[in-house]
């Protein structure tokens, strides 16, 4: 067998132009039978089907690469989660943009590692320069902010606890119930007390029970703020909250992994004044940003607010080679191998300007208020608010949260629609987190059609779980 070929240099182009011809037609083939946001049959069906299509993984004779790429990539198509589609709309699981997805095939290409200059000249070049351009964006006012790119807002929560614990020791965080998981997690793994978590019973984090908490709270303390909640799409008083902690001393961080780009919306961004306030931000452009996975963000408003994190080999960043003008990386990352994700988000950025990115994100959110106009039209459905950024939370009314649940897995089963699950302070609701700026009202209709038969479907069986 002839040694494969390699994607780089200047032969690589040749080399991928007919494997990516069969890679796209094999995402159409894939796309095409599973005709749906996701494939039909639950779990069991689709394991045992992808086993079936795809064969022994490792075999004694390889199949060349044509039939390998053919196979795999039509049965991972035909059985994914397409985002892309409308009625795929449960998670902050975002469409990439084509020209970002573009984007990314080149990065996988050079595959430069963003751990040393040497392995990346060009690329810790633009990284430099796109996490300047980007924390600007969100601190404004600072002479020199600096930004990490990273794998997503939990990488980037875990950074701004570590940043904290090394300006201050071993801080306590403070977040509201609707904080991302990622916060405790964080504290766990970077051995800091448990955080305090106040009670969010309308969904944010109320101002009086900060500052109770603030008040009766002994050694440094860390206020962790969420623009954009998971389940809700809500945004907490960043203004309050940033003036509580400069009255109590605490420091602030602020976790807008979901509606940290609102800043690029000129109809939208003062829904996050005060955000140039925090000591550091969480920003993912993988959910309101169109970027493939991933595309995280931790932002601080002084670059050697990260000195922290530098870190020395040898092999990597020599005292003489930096010395010498070498850019050392290892600081820019806990990551020591890690792939040039600026690429992507520097494409877009530039492809589509702000005022492109801006009519991306009002799309979306328009059409979140066109959902929630069609579910308070609707004489069988309940919503449960407003949107504030893309996030919709309904459910049939008068239901209890055995037949919501049951509703949600039913339209799975089907491969009819993706919704997600969130649980507020009454009870079970479907969450619809709209992120594709294609979908039509068409679309969202049809959505709620599939919603209301399914509950039909769960009230004749007396809501059983499937």
């Amino acid at each position: 067998m002839p040694t494969p070929p390699l994607a780089g240099g200047t032969a690589g182009p040749t080399h991928l132009r007919p494997l990516l011809d069969t890679v796209l037609a094999a995402l159409h083939e894939g796309a095409t039978r599973r005709n749906g946001p996701l494939p039909a049959g639950g779990p069991d069906h689709v394991t045992q089907h992808l086993h079936h299509t795809t064969g022994l993984l490792i075999p004694d004779h390889g199949t060349g690469p044509h039939h390998a790429l053919r196979t795999l990539v039509t049965a991972l198509a035909e059985g994914a989660a397409d985002p892309a589609h409308p009625h795929c709309a449960a998670h902050l699981h975002t469409p990439p943009l084509a020209l970002a997805a573009a984007a990314d095939l080149a990065a996988s290409a050079l595959n430069p590692s963003m751990d040393s200059w040497d392995q990346a000249p060009a690329a810790s070049a633009l990284e430099t320069a796109l996490t300047t351009a980007l924390a600007t964006e969100i601190y404004p006012h600072t002479p020199h902010p600096d930004a990490l790119i990273t794998t997503g807002g939990t990488e980037a929560n875990q950074l701004a606890l570590l940043l904290a614990r090394e300006r201050h020791g071993p801080v306590r965080a403070i977040c509201g119930a609707n904080a991302h998981h990622s916060i405790t997690r964080a504290a766990w793994l970077l051995g800091l007390p448990e955080p305090v978590i106040i009670p969010t019973p309308t969904g944010t984090i109320d101002p009086l029970t900060l500052h109770n908490a603030l008040t009766r709270l002994q050694g440094p303390l860390l206020v962790t703020a969420t623009a954009g909640t998971t389940d809700t799409g809500q945004i907490d008083p960043l203004t309050d909250i940033a003036d509580l902690t400069t009255t109590h001393g605490a420091e602030l961080h602020i976790d807008a992994a979901y509606g940290g780009p609102l800043l690029f919306s000129p109809t939208h961004r003062h829904t996050l004044k005060s955000l140039h306030r925090a000591h550091s931000v969480t920003l993912d452009l993988h959910k309101l940003g169109w970027q493939p996975a991933s595309a995280g963000i931790l932002a601080v408003p002084h670059h050697h607010d990260l000195h922290p994190l530098h870190h020395h080999a040898p092999y990597l960043n020599a005292d003489d080679d930096t010395d010498a003008g070498i850019p050392d990386l290892l600081g820019r990352s806990l990551r020591t191998t890690r792939r040039p994700d600026a690429l992507k988000i520097a494409v877009t950025l530039q492809a589509l300007g702000r005022d492109g990115l801006a009519d991306l994100i009002d799309r979306t959110i328009a059409t979140a208020h066109h959902l929630a106009d069609l579910i308070h039209q609707h004489p069988a459905l309940d919503l449960y608010d407003r949107p504030t950024i893309s996030t919709v939370l309904f459910r049939p009314t008068h239901t209890d949260d055995t037949t919501v649940a049951t509703i949600r897995r039913t339209l799975l089963d089907q491969g009819h629609a993706v919704l997600g699950r969130a649980r507020t302070h009454n009870g079970l609701w479907l969450k619809a987190t709209l992120l594709n700026p294609h979908t039509t009202p068409t679309d969202l209709q049809r959505l709620l059609d599939h919603v209301t038969h399914a509950h039909t479907s769960a009230t004749k069986e007396g809501s059983t779980p499937r």
